[in-house]
């Protein structure tokens, strides 16, 4: 008799009657979830690539600057400075023009008018009468000239800008002091000479023989050694300022420095095109205080 072999019970139905599908093998769906969503983000990304390259960024249409059109200098470029940071001091000489005007200072020793300095210094131009200075450039003279003229060879020099103070002889040093005493005033009075080394220009003793001379581009009162570079530490050119009446004295072994004050003290410095400086080294010829 032939042996029948028992067949499993069929899969029993759950209570709810749903029974698994046994024609597939299990984790089918979760795998056609993924890759339908691995497909979708695929074609997504596809798309935004397609579009980006479709529409690219706007181009200005502006030129872009070039080192052509630019004021400054190459990739290490500076602003280029305004006229009136840069304007720079006419070269001066001994006529008064509307260009290059100098200080008609005639004093009773014999000074030619007419003959040119040997330095051609830088010099600020004049304004008209009572006109006060320019922040930009020193405004042009006329061919007169309105530097204050000393009829005799003793004088005194008082600044602009502090009136009340004068070129005074102070423990060998130049400073501006207000007088004070007979001995404070001969020290504050001067012999305008012809220039030691330019008879265009001035020189300045004092009262005892010695010459006011620059040295470290500090003025002060030196014997006169006879040698060619004290001649010209103690010559200046006188240049018009742009104050009425008023002069600028520049050295003529140092065209471009004009003796101001700083702290009431004399000294050489560069012209700078600024009010201060203006106020600061322009100066009058006066009667003697001694």
């Amino acid at each position: 008799m032939p042996e029948i072999t028992p067949q499993p019970p069929p899969h029993p139905s759950w209570e709810n009657g749903w029974a698994p599908d046994t024609s597939r093998a299990p984790g089918t769906r979760r795998l056609w979830l993924a890759g339908t969503l691995a497909v979708a983000t695929v074609v997504a990304c596809v798309t935004a690539i397609a579009v980006s390259h479709k529409t690219p960024d706007k181009v200005s249409s502006a030129p872009p600057a070039s080192a052509s059109t630019d004021s400054g200098p190459g990739l290490l470029s500076f602003a280029s400075p305004s006229a009136s940071d840069t304007a720079a001091p006419p070269k001066g000489t001994s006529e008064m023009s509307a260009t290059s005007p100098t200080a008609s200072v005639s004093v009773s020793v014999s000074v030619s008018a007419t003959a040119t300095a040997t330095a051609s210094g830088a010099g600020p131009k004049s304004s008209p009468s009572g006109a006060k200075p320019s922040k930009s450039s020193p405004s042009k003279g006329s061919s007169g000239g309105s530097a204050q003229q000393p009829s005799t060879t003793q004088k005194s020099v008082r600044s602009v800008n502090y009136p009340d103070r004068y070129w005074h002889v102070s423990g060998g040093f130049v400073k501006l002091d207000a007088p004070a005493g007979s001995e404070s005033r001969e020290d504050s009075t001067f012999t305008v000479v012809k220039g030691l080394a330019n008879s265009s220009c001035y020189s300045f003793r004092t009262s005892d023989g010695k010459y006011l001379r620059h040295r470290n581009f500090l003025l002060r009162a030196d014997s006169n050694d006879g040698s060619s570079l004290f001649k010209q530490d103690a010559t200046f050119c006188a240049r018009t300022s742009s104050y009425s009446g008023a002069v600028m004295l520049e050295s003529v072994n140092y065209p471009g420095r004009f003796l101001r004050h700083q702290n009431f003290q004399l000294k050489l410095v560069s012209y700078q095109n600024s009010d201060l400086y203006r106020a600061d080294s322009a100066f009058r010829f006066v009667d003697p205080l001694a």
